[in-house]
């Protein structure tokens, strides 16, 4: 049997084979305390915990074998020091590649097959017996190595950029409203010169309450997400369709706070729709509610304006919304706003970019995976 995708020019069989009989298993070293800030990475169960003066294994696999990573398996790179919660897998001889052995490993699922009652664990037994089939052409192996090491350098390459990107955001954010009673901000683009304003959140944002609108789709609200139309949430549950008329309606970018909302500040609407009249909707002339957006779920508006207009106790707490409309927050003109808006929008482009890129690499890698291997 051979696996159902393989690089041109490889045609020899593959051999069946145990994994004891190509890899040799041995515990990593017990130490209370190993991580110093030494040059070798220090390896757990689920990759680098650290850093020590010492090693103990280099360029190999590394297979959780107890608690929550039993059965997970990590590669580590030149010389580091493995703790006693990771197996160290190295090949017997020179049949198999080193790096291939780890997307070998890494392919049969170990997790699936641990033991013990309560705490998971690998044992050597169990290592030992699974069933392998194995390229005999050592090029065959190299060439599937160098192809999935490339796949996860580009998966770590969109991740870093992913999370790079968020940093910069937050550290923008920060910059680019003023704080402590600053009257501007510390970065600003080019052409706005005069001081920012303290406004009335509900001179700002005037509250509206339309009804009858049942041709415009029912909307469910995502803290941190927008709306989504209900019968694409997940969380599609029953509602009595003869209440629709009763639902306020709300377009897209107009704010909604419910009532017990406030441990997310406000909510941004996705789409024009209908919703629950349990809501309240805001909307602005004279705002751009993507400046507006990470303002409304900043710690500054949660924890220090909105709270003094929460009342009641756990989950009976409420948000006075008359008391709202009093809160003092940044204004400068509609241009500059949008200016902010427009840069945050890129920012939030890119995010969503290097995301989408990194979960269809993860789903390729998995394919292939199932696919190049047996």
């Amino acid at each position: 049997e051979n696996p159902k995708i393989r690089f041109k020019g490889f045609t020899k069989d593959w051999e069946q084979r145990k994994l004891g009989e190509v890899f040799e298993f041995q515990y990593g070293e017990f130490n209370n305390n190993p991580d110093n800030g030494g040059e070798y990475p220090i390896y757990g169960a689920n990759g680098i915990i650290g850093g020590y003066t010492d090693w103990n294994a280099e360029n190999s696999s590394i297979i959780g074998h107890m608690g929550a990573y039993a059965g997970y398996v990590v590669w580590g790179e030149g010389k580091h020091f493995v703790t006693y919660n990771g197996t160290i897998a190295r090949p017997k001889d020179n049949s198999i590649d080193s790096k291939y052995g780890y997307y070998l490993l890494d392919s049969k699922k170990i997790y699936k097959i641990c033991a013990g009652s309560g705490q998971p664990f690998v044992s050597y037994s169990d290592l030992n017996g699974i069933d392998i089939l194995l390229p005999k052409d050592k090029d065959e192996q190299r060439v599937l190595a160098y192809y999935f090491t490339n796949l996860d350098h580009l998966i770590t390459l969109h991740q870093r950029k992913c999370e790079q990107t968020k940093k910069l955001k937050k550290y923008m954010l920060q910059k680019m409203f003023p704080q402590n009673g600053a009257k501007v901000p510390e970065i600003r683009f080019d052409g706005f010169t005069y001081d920012w304003e303290q406004r009335k959140l509900g001179d700002v944002f005037k509250e509206y309450s339309e009804k009858n609108h049942t041709e415009l789709s029912a909307l469910t609200i995502i803290q941190g997400g927008g709306t989504v139309k209900r019968e694409d949430s997940d969380r599609n549950l029953m509602y009595d369709t003869s209440n629709l008329s009763n639902y306020k309606m709300v377009r897209k970018d107009d704010f909604i706070v419910h009532l017990r909302s406030f441990e997310g500040g406000l909510e941004k609407s996705s789409l024009d729709g209908i919703i629950s009249p349990a809501y309240h909707t805001f909307h602005s002339d004279m705002a751009d509610s993507r400046f507006y957006y990470p303002y409304f779920r900043s710690y500054e508006f949660i924890k220090h304006k909105l709270v003094s207009h929460v009342y009641g106790i756990r989950d009976g707490r409420s948000i006075d919304i008359d008391g709202m409309k009093t809160i003092e927050i940044p204004y400068t003109s509609i241009e500059e706003q949008r200016k902010i808006g427009d840069y945050l929008d890129c920012l939030d482009h890119l995010i969503t970019l290097h995301q989408r890129k990194c979960d269809e690499l993860k789903k390729m890698k998995k394919y292939m995976l199932q696919n190049m291997f047996i």
